[in-house]
């Protein structure tokens, strides 16, 4: 008689499958006259292999910790046996087709399933739809012709855990993580954690949910990824945390209400509608996103110093991304913002400093005041008990003239902060389509919050413009607009800067929400010297004759317009003389004007007018 089983197997499970076809065989041979006492060997030998059987559930092997773990009767666990008994070996297939009176029917179908099992036995009801083998998805059945001739398919995954191989279920979705939890297995079956932060709300799923043992899972894309989620739950003893994007798919309260058999955590960022939540009952926790703790930053990061403010979840990710930009906080933190946020807006790597930036004293300290209160908002919310109502955001707001240092000054900050600067690229994000400016505005902040980033809205007026006397759909919809923006920017607890050359067209309502409030004007003549000095570099050809006094007495130009004059003054140079000289600066100048459409005055350009006479 047949004898062999998986390699690896610990254990004679396989002994009873084997009594069980013997008989079968013995039975179709006894039609046809065979010995009456061969049969009743047979009997008994099946009897004895059933008993052995149920008590070798109790040996800590691979398939009774299976048996254990799916909740199986010892019916199901014995179809389990037969079924994975033929799944497993040749020999035992070519008794099967010859049961079937056909070589190519090699598995075991619920015509001829029904006719091995014993007369006491549950029968096909333990492969029926609900069956607890179905349940957890360890078998299916493949029905291809008449019912009868279905036939039942033990998961390939099913057959390598009892091989002894610990390999995960190559269907599972990609990210799924078995993770051990310290504390309890004291809790609910079913359980559904809220929260803004994936690692906190994953915590308390593991702390409020029935058991220490957890597949946590990204939301299954397929009903075959649900399924291998639950067989591989199933075979490794483990409840299910399921991580999802605000909305239980048909698919999954389907699989959560089937697989009873698991304890399960639903979590989401929201609380999801109840027509959404599986028929059983669960229990509502919410996770407060609490930020890490030192124990926490130093397991990820070391002893490196807390000079970011990273949640958990991105404390998590910088980990991963720690190692690979060399040991950069700095630059790991970066790489956090990567992705979504980058198709809404342009991303500047701040590469200035203070010494960059050529305004009055008084902007500068405010300026500095903006980067302090980021960097000490723990110390002071957390550390000395100020309220964080609404959030411990910092809002600043630089209103000027264009070419005044507004973007510079936000770029500083960013590079102060080792932060990415990323400016808001209104074209990409303000739509005529009602509800899209909202879906884009909703990527960004989330985005922004998951990459710690500093937001830069550049001709904030266009956004944060005055809600208006509501006339038609238009303007109700631009007030919606308007509303929804200040809601996104009240919760925002990282950095945003608004820049707008119209102040009094910001919206009151925002107004009355900034932190630091800088006004950039146009430089006197001292400040237009030194930014006329800045602007040209050490090693250019500077000319003997420049006299870059007169020039900043002579023409006001905002720093923007000053560093535009400098470079075509250096173009001019490189394609004539190769010095910058004095002409070369004054036909800058004269561009410059040109282009922002200022009248060219003779008097204004005098010693110099010879240069614009051309």
């Amino acid at each position: 008689m047949v004898s062999g089983a998986p390699d690896g197997a610990a254990t004679t499970w396989w002994e009873l499958p084997d009594a069980l076809l013997a008989r079968a065989v013995v039975r179709r041979g006894s039609s046809d006259g065979v010995d009456a006492a061969l049969l009743q060997r047979a009997e008994r030998t099946v009897t004895d292999a059933r008993r052995e059987f149920a008590a070798s559930l109790a040996d800590p092997a691979p398939f009774s910790a299976l048996a254990h773990n799916a909740g199986l009767s010892l019916d199901e666990t014995e179809v389990l046996a037969l079924a994975a008994a033929v799944e497993a070996d040749v020999d035992r297939q070519r008794l099967v087709a010859h049961l079937h009176e056909d070589a190519s029917r090699t598995r075991l179908s619920l015509h001829l399933l029904a006719s091995i099992l014993p007369t006491d036995h549950t029968g096909l009801r333990t492969v029926g739809p609900d069956a607890a083998l179905r349940r957890g998805a360890l078998v299916d059945i493949a029905e291809e012709g008449p019912w009868a001739s279905h036939v039942v398919v033990v998961h390939p995954a099913v057959m390598w855990a009892l091989a002894g191989d610990t390999s995960s279920d190559p269907q599972l979705p990609i990210g799924v993580e078995l993770t051990v939890s310290d504390v309890s297995d004291a809790g609910d079956p079913l359980v559904a954690i809220t929260g803004d932060d994936r690692v906190r709300r994953v915590q308390a799923a593991m702390a409020h949910a029935a058991g220490t043992r957890f597949l946590v899972s990204p939301e299954p894309a397929t009903d075959d990824e649900w399924a291998a989620l639950v067989r591989e739950a199933t075979i490794v003893g483990a409840g299910v945390v399921v991580e999802l994007d605000d909305r239980l798919p048909p698919a999954g309260k389907r699989w959560i209400e089937r697989a009873r058999h698991l304890s399960w955590a639903i979590s989401s960022r929201v609380e999801l509608p109840i027509d959404q939540m599986p028929d059983r009952p669960w229990r509502d926790h919410h996770a407060p996103a609490v930020d890490p703790t030192d124990a926490e930053w130093a397991a990820a990061l070391g002893d490196i110093p807390r000079t970011h403010r990273l949640a958990p979840a991105q404390l998590r990710q910088v980990e991963r991304a720690h190692a690979a930009s060399g040991g950069d906080l700095d630059r790991a933190v970066r790489r956090l913002a990567s992705g979504q946020i980058d198709k809404l807006a342009r991303r500047i790597r701040p590469t200035r400093t203070w010494a960059d930036i050529i305004v009055a004293p008084d902007r500068i300290q405010l300026l500095r005041e903006l980067v302090a209160r980021y960097r000490h908002a723990d110390e002071v919310y957390d550390g000395w008990g100020f309220s964080a109502s609404p959030s411990r955001g910092q809002v600043a707001l630089f209103s000027g003239p264009s070419g005044t240092g507004k973007t510079l000054a936000a770029e500083i900050i960013a590079g102060e902060l080792g932060l990415d600067l990323f400016k808001l690229d209104l074209s990409a994000v303000v739509s005529k389509y009602i509800g899209e400016t909202e879906k884009n505005l909703d990527q960004i902040f989330d985005a922004a919050r998951a990459g710690n980033v500093v937001l830069f809205f550049d001709e904030a007026d266009s956004l944060f413009g005055k809600r208006s006397e509501v006339k038609d759909a238009r303007d109700r919809y631009a007030n919606i607009e308007v509303s929804y923006l200040l809601q996104r920017l009240e919760a925002y607890d990282g950095l945003v800067t608004l820049a707008t050359n119209f102040e009094r067209n910001i919206d009151e309502a925002f107004l009355r929400r900034i932190h630091v409030r800088v006004e950039f004007s146009s430089p006197d003549e001292a400040e237009r010297k030194a930014i006329w000095e800045h602007n040209l570099p050490a090693r250019a050809p500077i000319g003997s004759d420049v006299d870059l006094a007169f020039i900043a007495r002579q023409f006001e130009l905002t720093g923007g317009s000053i560093r535009n004059a400098t470079l075509q003054a250096a173009f001019i140079a490189a394609a004539g003389s190769g010095v910058i000289d004095m002409d070369c600066l004054v036909l800058g100048v004269a561009r410059e004007y040109q282009k922002l459409g200022r009248l060219l005055k003779v008097e204004d350009f005098a010693p110099y007018a010879h240069v614009i006479a051309h």
